[in-house]
C-alpha cells in the first residue's frame, strides 16, 4: 500500500510530514572531526499548540443546566489557562528533544473551535473540559491528528474525561488513515500524566524529523532480500534517496589520498583519537589514518548534497581498493558525532535505523540478529558508533574488518547491564516488531567485530517465528512506546513483545 493508501499523506499529519521535514544538513564548521564537539541531536522541533474548550451555561431554575465539569465560566477558563501554561513551561524544560510550544488558545462554541488557525502548528494538544461534540470534533479537524488531554486529579475535573469513547476516537486495533475511522484514537488520550503526555510528543518529533528524510546513497540504494524496500520506502516515508556513484567518489578519494595537507590532518586525528582513553589499537595505523581521510571526504559529499544521513553499498568490496581501508571507523566516527550512517545501503532496515535515531535522539548500532535462544540474542556488526548514549565514549578495540581481514572496524564494548531498544523490520512489509533488552556480555566469537549478548525483555518465543539473518536497529534506553506511537503514524504495523 502507498502511503496515500494507508491514509497517510504529505498533508495529512499537518506539517510534520510536510516541507522541511527532510535533512538537517551539516554546517561548513561540523565537517572537521572533533571529539569534544558537542553530540547533534539533530531532531526537528515539534511546534505544539494548547487548546482549551470549555463552557458558559446559564443558571436555569429547576432543571439541570450544567454538565460535569470545573471549567464553566470565563473566570475559570482564566484560570485553567494559567495552569496549561505553566505545566506546558515545565515540559519544554525537561523535554531533552526540541519543543515550541505556541501561545495556548481557547474557544466555548463549535464556530471558534474551528477558527483557530493551525498556521505554524504541526500537533495540536486539545483540553476540553466541557463544550459539545461538535466543538471536539471542530478542534480536531476530520483530516487531523491531535493529542487529547484530559483532567480527573490534576485540576478541575474534566467533562470529556467521563464522555471519550469510541463514538469519537478510533479504536486501539483500527489503524491510523482507515477510510472511515476518526484519525485520532483511544491511544492519543492522556489523563493528568505529564509523563505520559511527554513521551507522546517524542515520538511525534521523531516522526516530524523522520518523514521525508534525504538520503545519500553511494553506490545505490537496495534491500537485504527484498529488492523493492528502497521504491517503498519513498512511497511510504517520503524518502528522498540521492543515488551517488562509485565514479566520482573514486576520483574524490584518490585525491585526498595524495594530499598532503589532508594526510596530516589525517594523521593529527588518529593520534588524538588513539589516546582517547579505553582506545586499543590492533590493526595497522595507515588504516585509521585512511579511514579519517575517507571521513572528510563523505561528510563533504553530504554537505554538497543536502543529506540528513549516509549509507553505503558494496561498503565490504568496492570501497576498499578505492580508499585503502574499511569503512567501518569511518560509520562509527560520524554516528558518534551525531550523523546518522550506516553499512550496506539496505532500504529494509534504514527506515527502521532512522526512526528509532529521530526517537532518540541518540546514536544507533545497525547490525546483524542471531537465532533466539534462552532469551538471548548476539547482535554483531563491524561498523559501530561508540558513543551510544549521546555523551560518552565507551571503550573500543580497532581491528580488522572481519569478513576481509583488512581495514580500520571498532569493537565497542558496551557495559553490562545496559538496556536497549531494537527494531527488527520485517523485509519491506513495514510490519515492526519492537522490543526492549539488557546488555550482558561482549564476546570475541569469530564474527562481527561489535559483538554484544542481549537478553531480551518480554516473549522472546515470538522472535522464533520472525525474520532471520537480516538486519536490527539498537539504540541505549528504552524508547519502545515512543518508536510504536510514531510507527503506527507512518502506516507501520508495530508489534511489541516487551
Amino acid at each position: 500500500m502507498c502511503c496515500h493508501e494507508h491514509g497517510l499523506s504529505r498533508r495529512g499529519f499537518v506539517s510534520l510530514a510536510g516541507v522541511g521535514a527532510s535533512a538537517v544538513p551539516l554546517s561548513a564548521a561540523a565537517v572537521g572531526w572533533d571529539p569534544d564537539r558537542p553530540f547533534e541531536r539533530r531532531q526537528k522541533s515539534l511546534r505544539v499548540r494548547p487548546v482549551l474548550l470549555y463552557a458558559t451555561p446559564e443558571p436555569k431554575k429547576q432543571t439541570s443546566w450544567k454538565s460535569w465539569g470545573g471549567v464553566l465560566s470565563e473566570s475559570a477558563a482564566a484560570e485553567e489557562m494559567e495552569r496549561i501554561s505553566q505545566e506546558w513551561a515545565g515540559l519544554r524544560k525537561r523535554a531533552e528533544f526540541p519543543l515550541e510550544v505556541l501561545p495556548a488558545l481557547k474557544a466555548s462554541t463549535a464556530e471558534a473551535a474551528s477558527a483557530i488557525p493551525r498556521e505554524g502548528e504541526d500537533i495540536r494538544v486539545v483540553y476540553p473540559a466541557a463544550g459539545s461534540g461538535a466543538m471536539l470534533r471542530a478542534v480536531i479537524g476530520e483530516k487531523h491528528d491531535a493529542v487529547i488531554f484530559v483532567r480527573h486529579r490534576s485540576g478541575p475535573v474534566y467533562y470529556w474525561y467521563e464522555a471519550l469513547s469510541t463514538r469519537y476516537l478510533r479504536k486501539s486495533n483500527v489503524p491510523h488513515g482507515t477510510e472511515g475511522a476518526p484519525r485520532v484514537s483511544v491511544n492519543d488520550v492522556v489523563v493528568d500524566d505529564q509523563n505520559e503526555l511527554l513521551w507522546r510528543l517524542r515520538g511525534l518529533c521523531g516522526l516530524k524529523t523522520f518523514l521525508g528524510a534525504r538520503i545519500l546513497a553511494l553506490g545505490g540504494p537496495w534491500g537485504k532480500y527484498a529488492p523493492e524496500a528502497p521504491q517503498v520506502a519513498k512511497e511510504r516515508f517520503g524518502f528522498e534517496i540521492v543515488d551517488e556513484s562509485y565514479d566520482d567518489f573514486e576520483k574524490r578519494i584518490a585525491g585526498a589520498l595524495k594530499h598532503p595537507a589532508r594526510v596530516t590532518q589525517a594523521q593529527a586525528w588518529t593520534k588524538r583519537y588513539l589516546q582517547m582513553p579505553g582506545t586499543k589499537l590492533e590493526t595497522d595505523p595507515a588504516f585509521v589514518v585512511n579511514a579519517f581521510i575517507l571521513y572528510g571526504v563523505l561528510k563533504e559529499l553530504m554537505e554538497e548534497r543536502g543529506a540528513a544521513a549516509f549509507t553505503i553499498k558494496s561498503c565490504m568490496g568496492a570501497v576498499l581498493p578505492m580508499a585503502q581501508t574499511t569503512a567501518c571507523l569511518t560509520l562509527g566516527l560520524m554516528g558518534d558525532e551525531g550523523i546518522p550512517a550506516f553499512c550496506e545501503s539496505d532500504f529494509v532496515v534504514l527506515p527502521a535505523c532512522l526512526m528509532l535515531r529521530a526517537v532518540s535522539g541518540r546514536p544507533v548500532f545497525m547490525h546483524n540478529s542471531t537465532f533466539p535462544h534462552n532469551g538471548v540474542v548476539t547482535c554483531a556488526h563491524c561498523a559501530a558508533p561508540r558513543r551510544m548514549d549521546g555523551i560518552r565514549y565507551e571503550p573500543v578495540r580497532i581491528l580488522t574488518h572481519y569478513e576481509s581481514e583488512y581495514g580500520a572496524a571498532p569493537k565497542v564494548e558496551i557495559p553490562v547491564g545496559q538496556e536497549v531498544t531494537f527494531i527488527n523490520p520485517e523485509f519491506a512489509t513495514c510490519r515492526w516488531v519492537g522490543m526492549k533488552g539488557a546488555v550482558e556480555g561482549n564476546p570475541f566469537l569469530p564474527i562481527c567485530r561489535s559483538q554484544q549478548d542481549v537478553r531480551i525483555s518480554g516473549d522472546w518465543r515470538k522472535l522464533l517465528d520472525e525474520v532471520r539473518d537480516s538486519h536490527w536497529a539498537m539504540a541505549y534506553g528504552d524508547w519502545v512506546k515512543e518508536s510504536g506511537y510514531a510507527a503506527e503514524r507512518a502506516g507501520i504495523q508495530w508489534q511489541s513483545i516487551s
